[in-house]
């Protein structure tokens, strides 16, 4: 298999998500409800009983490249959002971690998905749809996450290990 570098890995990491949201954009999204007309705006994102979105270590690497385009108190801020919701949460990197569900901090109210350029496939790929059918086929998803095990594997030469989002996004700064 190709090694690439890190800095390669995230630019197709990019493009993917962007390809993919275009994706989903055009074919799927246009039946689905608006999230700017949303009664409860971040409801889906902040439902603790619901968000058990996992990444891999290269979207981690995204994501905290995203973050630090912030000012450094806003920053400081959500990292510490995010240690709240690992602890509230109980959220780790051992046993069922599928199983473990959280409240998304990076979601604010009024100003929505902190990371909204970068956010994670099932992130993109969900939606308020009212009719079953209407929702993206699940392989979609599959496909997309299958690319980013891929790019991982290629960059850091190791089995992609998907975790928590918090829990990664914590790892990595620590690390």
């Amino acid at each position: 298999m190709k090694t690439l570098s890190e800095k390669r890995a995230l630019q197709k990491l990019r493009k993917l998500k962007s390809d993919f949201r275009d994706r989903i954009r055009q074919n799927y999204e246009h039946r689905a409800k608006s999230c700017e007309t949303c009664e409860t705006k971040g409801a889906c994102c902040l439902d603790a009983h619901f968000v058990n979105v996992h990444i891999t270590r290269l979207e981690a690497v995204l994501i905290k490249k995203e973050l630090e385009k912030l000012p450094s108190a806003k920053r400081k801020e959500i990292y510490e959002r995010i240690e709240h919701a690992i602890e509230t949460y109980k959220l780790s990197a051992e046993g069922d971690t599928f199983s473990q569900t959280f409240a998304c901090p990076l979601f604010e109210q009024n100003t929505g998905c902190l990371i909204h350029p970068v956010k994670p496939i099932p992130c993109i790929q969900h939606a308020c749809y009212d009719r079953k059918e209407d929702l993206p086929p699940d392989e979609l998803q599959e496909n997309a996450e299958a690319k980013i095990e891929k790019l991982n594997e290629q960059t850091y030469k190791q089995f992609s290990r998907w975790l928590p989002l918090p829990v990664y996004l914590t790892l990595l700064n620590d690390g």
